[in-house]
């Protein structure tokens, strides 16, 4: 097997849960990781320095997609396209954090490249990894509804985006692996926070309700100021409901279909992280057909999320 050189670029936490899952392919022998890249060089040498790995910053980008096959961007949520593009452009295999982008031409761009250039771009949508443990996409119905909240404390992170692409993204991605249509009306609300000193792009709260051409309704709503941090969804079948508890690994099952009831033990599922990094590489390695998420399908959960965020622009606090 071809031992694929890695690259990650962004020094910052999620860089470092990359970084961290490159150095396992490593001692895999799956990768040689050579190193991370960031603006400032200053915090590339920190977080290399830690792995044993090469340092890269400033105008050195260029310079450092000359030594890789594969790259992680985990950069902010607003250089996601720069970045990738650039590493699509110089044949380099890309996977990038979600959301993929921050504008539907600029997602376009992304995959349109990978495509001239017969690369893989995949997109760090991981907690499909989770339905996939349970047993949800092996279900023989499509359900009627979802409902789902996602809720976060406040954070001073990912404040470069609304809550709609830092949080939300993640149930809209979920909720479209289960929809067999296309999504249509939708009704919207939002809530901006405000507070001294604290200064975030686009809404905090959000609600969305979602109808689909196929008659699935799909409701989502999320928060980054709440007092507890919580994660659910409720999935309507038309022979009974699942509700998942996806904070604490565990879910109700009032149907009869046989969902794997110690899915939060499954390999795929104990490191959804891993299991995302790990298929990109089998993917590039030509072992898989598609890595868990693909450019294309982040790309669909981007158009969405933008469509909410486009609705509740420019409305009040509630």
């Amino acid at each position: 097997m071809t031992v694929l050189r890695a690259g990650v670029a962004g020094a910052g936490v999620f860089g470092g849960y990359h970084a961290n899952k490159y150095k396992e392919a490593e001692a895999a022998g799956r990768v040689r990781f050579v190193g991370i890249y960031d603006l400032d060089k200053a915090r590339a040498e920190a977080a290399a320095e830690k792995l044993g790995v090469k340092a890269f910053g400033g105008d050195e980008f260029e310079a450092f997609l000359a030594e890789l096959d594969v790259i992680t961007v985990a950069v902010p949520a607003f250089a996601h396209a720069e970045v990738a593009l650039k590493a699509l452009a110089a044949g380099v295999h890309t996977y990038v954090e979600k959301p993929l982008a921050i504008t539907v031409e600029s997602g376009e761009a992304m995959v349109a490249m990978a495509a001239e250039k017969g690369v893989v771009l995949a997109c760090g949508h991981q907690e499909r990894a989770v339905f996939e443990a349970m047993g949800l996409y092996a279900v023989p119905e499509r359900p009627l509804r979802l409902e789902s909240v996602r809720n976060g404390t406040v954070s001073t992170r990912n404040l470069d985006v609304s809550v709609v692409l830092d949080l939300m993204i993640h149930d809209l991605d979920l909720g479209l692996t289960l929809a067999a249509g296309e999504a249509g009306g939708m009704e919207v609300s939002a809530r901006f926070r405000e507070a001294p000193g604290y200064r975030a792009v686009g809404a905090d709260e959000a609600a969305a309700e979602i109808k689909f051409d196929d008659g699935f309704v799909a409701t989502f709503a999320a928060s980054r100021m709440s007092e507890a941090r919580e994660r659910t969804m409720r999935l309507v079948y038309p022979s009974g409901e699942v509700f998942i508890d996806l904070l604490n690994r565990k879910f109700e099952n009032g149907t009869p279909f046989d969902l794997n009831p110690d899915f939060a033990q499954a390999d795929i599922a104990r490191d959804p992280l891993g299991t995302s990094v790990f298929r990109f590489l089998d993917t590039v390695a030509g072992q898989r057909d598609r890595p868990l998420a693909s450019g294309e399908e982040a790309l669909k959960a981007l158009c969405l999320a933008l469509a909410i965020d486009d609705a509740v622009s420019g409305k009040d606090a509630a």
